[in-house]
């Protein structure tokens, strides 16, 4: 016989029955929650014998046809029982008990749909976050992470209707935050009424907080921790008043099989049993350590605290402050010395047992959560936490104390005659790098100027060739584009693009289409799709009275303000955006790349989600390393999320890009790509070890159709397969040797590098002649170059059929040469541009005096007194602008050296 579902046996009365009164005057109170807890009974299902204790039915299958039990999968009676019990004291009409807390998420995501949204905390439990991650990477689900302790940082992510759930912690685990959940339950019901509202309370337990009677539609606990109290078994409850929920949780757990064993049922009721008593010693002895801690000048998090953020609403729909505190010592190092030097207190990753525990969680249950990521969302990385267990409370302070002191955390005063707390050597270091520099006590955030850069792309061997799977090599130009940010202060958004149409234009910021786009968390990555009604709504709205005949501008300015939509929503900054660049726009030299990497940097920058270290201390002997791992994770945290803004930019701009041309731009240096398909697994790779080289590039000033030639490629190897076929197997092999070359130049010697380059650059060129993408002036390019008494290689790059051609000049190449070289080039109509390649990827201005070399008013020449301009006048929107004028005034000639005699520049 099938398994059935059992939906009589979890049948819950809410209150357990109470003794008749005694008289009609004398009624008796109802049972207090600490006595609910004690009394497991269920009216329901007698025991034929008395037992004063829940038997265990360990039996897999039970005898007879159309009974209430048939299957322990589908039903149990020991698991009824303690359903019950737990509903009960849940205020649920239905409780599930399943093999774990996280068992216990997954059986309530499992109602979530492909495109569903939901909205999930800042501050999760790392295993919670890396469960969402796996959702929202393999089944399409949205995950909106947002700081839950602000209800009106939650109401902008509400979709009417994409809205599907919205998790809450309260407090959090570890940082001990506080959200309104009647609140944000209230509003979500107003603003989504299908939306699921769901609440893990593990840190609270239904004897101190009971979600479902502030509004809330689903409730979980991981009852491996207070429900159980002795960490000797795993268990997870879902309670829910909702019967259409009941069913689908029900079918779920059936369905997958992980109900609770009836051993693990038997523990679990026997553990709540003795909830009250040691949650309310718990608790006591919390409020101890956490004000003996606060006494000591450590930051503390604990609600119990009079100044814990908060504490209003928490007393509010709580019934006690919890036995789980975390305080910060301001040194990783030294938090990790306090930790291994206690003894009572056992380290362990888990929380709610009857015995104390201590741990770090970003080294423990918070390590999955990367650190780019713990950083963004204020997790410290020298945070203890402490689960407080029934141990005697003097017991657990002396070991504590002790602990403190073997750590030097803390030293005894003669003064004070007390101890007394020691400021770690490298608190100052280590917040400096875990601080996001903007919106710290360093940084004026959307005050002040952000001044950032990005370099142009070559590709030195490949092109076309890998359309159809071969390898090609792109390496950074020194020549760059510029992007400043300026504080309007007037509630305006205005752009300048001076080399793409000298486009300028404003927009009033609260006129934006915000409504058409679905707003992103903080930390939230941009979905893999655009965004096409908000595309469609910027393009009629703010862009639509611009002509087609500016489609370059027009393209430039749709990314800039999708890219400001998205990442500005919930903090709308008004800035002035310019934009200057030294690298021939269309000229296949990636200078869209370079536009959508300063675009997105600044962007970033404004809207907090990249971070600029501090400056540290200098770092001591003993601590060489402290600083420079967390500086590492920042960087490339800046980097990676750079470069995933700037290839969504490439998307707006060019439908398809490969990525090739944004990585080159933020990461710098050279890489290989490779496309995904050809028998071969895409993707790029950095080439290490790769040497700065002299490049001439020389733009032809021939305008190109790159889709027509790519075309034109692909219907040549349809009707000369083979001879195509040779031709990409040759480039393939250059490719490849060319990416030995290049890794190992150290090995073989500078001279040795060089000639085979050489050599490679004049075999690639002529293969792709063979392709028919050259061009009359490319190929006048290469004989110019080539000719006596130069002798220089040169090939075409990009698409070809006009744009660029690249020119490798040797060390020893002499200044005079270069010259008549570049006179040449000039008369013969061409733009020649002297550079670098493999250089630095993206650069930020450092916004710290230490590091300028300005002055806090730019003289112009011959100035003694800063004049008041327009743009620095007090009633200017521009007010405090030091650099702008001059930025946007600049030749282009002047551009680099200008930017570069500004101060230090931090670069990836």
């Amino acid at each position: 016989m099938a398994p059935t579902i059992d939906t009589k046996a979890t049948a819950v009365h809410h209150d357990l029955p109470t003794p008749d009164p005694e008289t009609p005057i004398r009624p008796r109170q109802p049972y207090k929650l600490s006595t609910l807890c004690v009394a497991v009974e269920n009216p329901s299902m007698k025991d034929q014998y008395g037992s004063s204790s829940v038997p265990i039915y360990q039996s897999a299958t039970f005898k007879g046809v159309g009974n209430e039990y048939d299957y322990s999968r589908s039903g149990n009676p020991t698991r009824s029982h303690l359903e019950h019990h737990i509903a009960k004291i849940s205020s649920a009409a239905r409780a599930f008990a399943v093999s774990s807390g996280m068992a216990a998420l997954d059986v309530i995501l499992r109602l979530l749909r492909p495109g569903d949204e939901i909205i999930a905390g800042d501050d999760l439990y790392g295993g919670t976050n890396r469960l969402l991650t796996f959702i929202r990477t393999h089944v399409g689900v949205t995950v909106h992470h947002v700081d839950t302790t602000n209800p009106n940082a939650v109401i902008p992510f509400i979709h009417p209707t994409k809205t599907a759930m919205v998790l809450l912690e309260s407090p959090t685990n570890p940082l001990l935050k506080i959200a309104d959940l009647a609140l944000i339950s209230k509003e979500v019901k107003e603003r989504a009424p299908n939306a699921i509202v769901v609440v893990d309370n593990t840190m609270m337990s239904p004897y101190l907080q009971r979600p479902l009677e502030h509004g809330a539609d689903i409730v979980y606990d991981s009852a491996t921790k207070y429900l159980s109290g002795h960490h000797d078994l795993m268990a997870g409850m879902i309670t829910c008043n909702r019967d259409d929920l009941a069913k689908q949780i029900a079918f779920t757990i059936n369905s997958v099989g992980n109900a609770l064993t009836p051993i693990d049922c038997f523990l679990l009721l026997r553990g709540v049993k003795t909830m009250a008593v040691r949650m309310d010693r718990q608790q006591s002895t919390s409020q101890l350590v956490a004000t003996y801690l606060y006494s000591l000048g450590f930051k503390v998090h604990y609600p119990g605290l009079p100044d814990h953020p908060g504490r209003e609403i928490h007393q509010r729909i709580s019934d006690g402050d919890g036995a789980v505190l975390s305080f910060e010592t301001g040194d990783k190092e030294l938090s990790e010395k306090i930790v291994g030097s206690t003894r009572l207190w056992g380290i362990s990753v888990s929380f709610g047992c009857v015995n104390s525990l201590i741990s770090m969680p970003c080294v423990m249950s918070h390590a999955s959560i990367d650190p780019a990521t713990r950083a963004a969302r204020g997790l410290p990385e020298d945070l203890i936490r402490l689960c407080v267990g029934i141990e005697d409370s003097s017991d657990l302070l002396d070991d504590l104390e002790h602990a403190l002191i073997d750590a030097g955390a803390i030293a005894l005063s003669a003064q004070q005659n007390k101890y007394i707390r020691v400021p770690p050597a490298h608190a100052v270091l280590n917040k400096a790098v875990e601080q996001l520099a903007i919106g710290g006590s360093n940084s004026k955030g959307v005050d002040q100027e952000w001044f950032v850069s990005a370099p142009g792309k070559v590709i030195l061997f490949g092109e076309h060739a890998v359309v159809h799977g071969v390898t090609a090599i792109a390496a950074s130009v020194d020549l760059r584009c510029y992007g400043l940010t300026t504080p309007r202060n007037d509630g305006k958004l205005s752009a300048r693009f001076i080399d793409i149409d000298n486009f300028q234009a404003e927009w009033d910021i609260e006129s934006l289409p915000w409504d058409a786009s679905a707003p992103l968390g903080q930390t939230e990555r941009h979905p893999e799709d655009l965004d096409l009604q908000l595309i469609e709504a910027i393009q009629a709205g703010p862009l639509g009275e611009l002509g087609s005949d500016k489609s370059q501008a027009r393209n430039a300015a749709l990314a800039f303000l999708y890219m400001y939509i998205k990442l500005m929503n919930t903090h709308r900054a008004s800035v002035h955006f310019a934009v200057r660049a030294t690298l021939p726009v269309g000229a296949g030299l990636g200078s869209s790349a370079s536009f959508s990497t300063c675009a997105a940097t600044a962007l970033l920058l404004l809207s907090q989600r990249i971070t600029i270290p501090s400056i540290p201390p200098p770092i001591s002997a003993d601590h060489p390393h402290l600083s420079h791992h967390g500086r590492h994770a920042l960087e490339r945290h800046n980097a990676e999320e750079a470069n995933r803004w700037a290839f969504t930019a490439e998307k707006i701009l060019h439908g398809n890009p490969s990525g090739v041309d944004n990585s080159v731009a933020v990461f710098g240096g050279a890489l290989t790509y490779n496309r995904p398909g050809f028998g071969k697994t895409g993707g790029m790779e950095s080439i290490q070890g790769f040497g700065s080289l002299r490049f001439l590039l020389t733009n032809s000033k021939v305008p190109r159709d790159t889709k027509k030639l790519v075309a034109g490629v692909g219907l040549m190897k349809q009707e000369q397969p083979e001879v195509v076929g040779s031709i990409l197997k040759a480039i393939e092999n250059i490719s490849a040797q060319a990416k030995r070359s290049l890794a190992d130049s150290s090995e073989f010697g500078r001279d040795s590098l060089l000639r085979d380059l050489s050599a490679m650059i004049v075999e690639n060129h002529k293969h792709l002649v063979s392709l028919g993408v050259s061009h009359p002036s490319l190929e006048m390019i290469k004989e110019t170059t080539a000719a006596p008494p130069y002798n220089l290689s040169t090939k075409l790059t990009g698409a070809g059929g006009g744009g660029c051609a690249v020119t490798l000049i040797p060390d020893d190449f002499s200044e005079a040469m270069m010259k008549d070289l570049l006179s040449e080039l000039v008369e013969c109509g061409f733009d020649p541009y002297l550079t670098s390649v493999g250089g630095s990827g993206m650069g930020i201005l450092s916004p710290y005096p230490e590091h300028s070399n300005m002055s806090s008013k730019v003289l112009l020449p011959g100035q003694v007194t800063p004049p008041e301009t327009p743009d620095e006048a007090a009633d200017s929107p521009y007010a405090g602008a030091s650099i702008r004028s001059l930025f946007e005034t600049k030749s282009s000639s002047e551009l680099t050296v200008w930017a570069r005699s500004l101060g230090k520049w931090l670069y990836v």
